[in-house]
């Protein structure tokens, strides 16, 4: 293996995905860098996503079908599985750019994580474009994770995903990383995509709670921020939902392009 082809780990976790789930294989597949691990982990699906997989089985490195404990529990055997130097997640409903892989191995050079742009899709048309802060973690999620690629060393020497957490696993897991001061590179382009009402969209209000527990752990001299963070994230996404109800989504985006540290981007 060259140094400048290393292998990269790419692993997908999927229940009941069939909808989306052959998009995002082939976003893999045919990526135009091809030193690719490819794995797919599925939770004991009972649609169509099993056929799916097998459809491609030949073009896997590993898959597994069978009851897990979660998304974070997925997420970690699919680490375990991983050979490959540098691991990237990408889940069922999500899907790389053509290109994505291929820069990351060259921005990764010297570092421990990188990551980038993603352009979230709403009724099959882009809505938005989210750049990605890491100097921002330690307040809240301000990295994208379906772009966030992590050397497997890093896994082994700080952990995998929490099992504890349901709807914050990734927050818990990069904000570990950034406080034992791991490097993160940003790539200033489009890596990923994502659709709305993914299950931290849905469940918004729990992935806060959870964020701020997770924040309590690793950052306990700051509980009293993190507690004025927290009721004025609540806040802020509520009143951001109100405004979506009132059709006013010229102020929404205002708000994303302008104030908000995290820019969003209308398309």
């Amino acid at each position: 293996m060259s140094p400048s082809t290393p292998l990269v780990s790419i692993i997908t976790i999927v229940f009941n995905g069939e909808l989306h789930l052959e998009q995002t294989i082939k976003s893999v597949l045919e990526q135009t860098y091809h030193n690719i691990e490819y794995i797919v982990i599925d939770g004991g699906s009972t649609d169509n996503s099993v056929s799916i997989i097998k459809k491609y089985s030949d073009k896997l490195a590993y898959w597994i079908s069978e009851k897990d404990k979660g998304i974070s529990d997925a997420f970690n055997k699919g680490i375990s599985r991983a050979t490959g130097e540098i691991v990237g997640l990408i889940n069922a409903d999500d899907w790389y750019e053509p290109d994505a892989v291929e820069k990351v191995v060259s921005a990764i050079k010297g570092y421990d994580i990188a990551y980038g742009k993603i352009a979230y899709w709403k009724n099959e048309k882009k809505e938005m474009i989210t750049y990605g802060r890491d100097e921002f973690l330690l307040n809240e999620m301000s990295v994208n994770h379906p772009t966030v690629f992590v050397r497997r060393e890093i896994y082994k020497k700080f952990g995998v995903f929490n099992t504890t957490y349901k709807f914050a696993m990734d927050y818990d897991l990069v904000l570990r990383l950034k406080i034992n001061r791991c490097q993160f590179v940003y790539i200033p382009s489009v890596l990923a995509n994502m659709r709305w009402d993914g299950a931290s969209d849905k469940h918004w209000y729990k992935a806060c709670k959870e964020a701020l527990q997770i924040k309590n752990h690793y950052l306990p001299k700051r509980k009293l921020f993190n507690s004025l963070f927290f009721l004025k994230q609540v806040g802020s996404i509520k009143f951001g939902r109100l405004l979506q109800k009132l059709h006013l989504d010229k102020l929404v985006h205002f708000y994303r392009r302008t104030l908000s540290p995290v820019k969003k981007i209308h398309s």
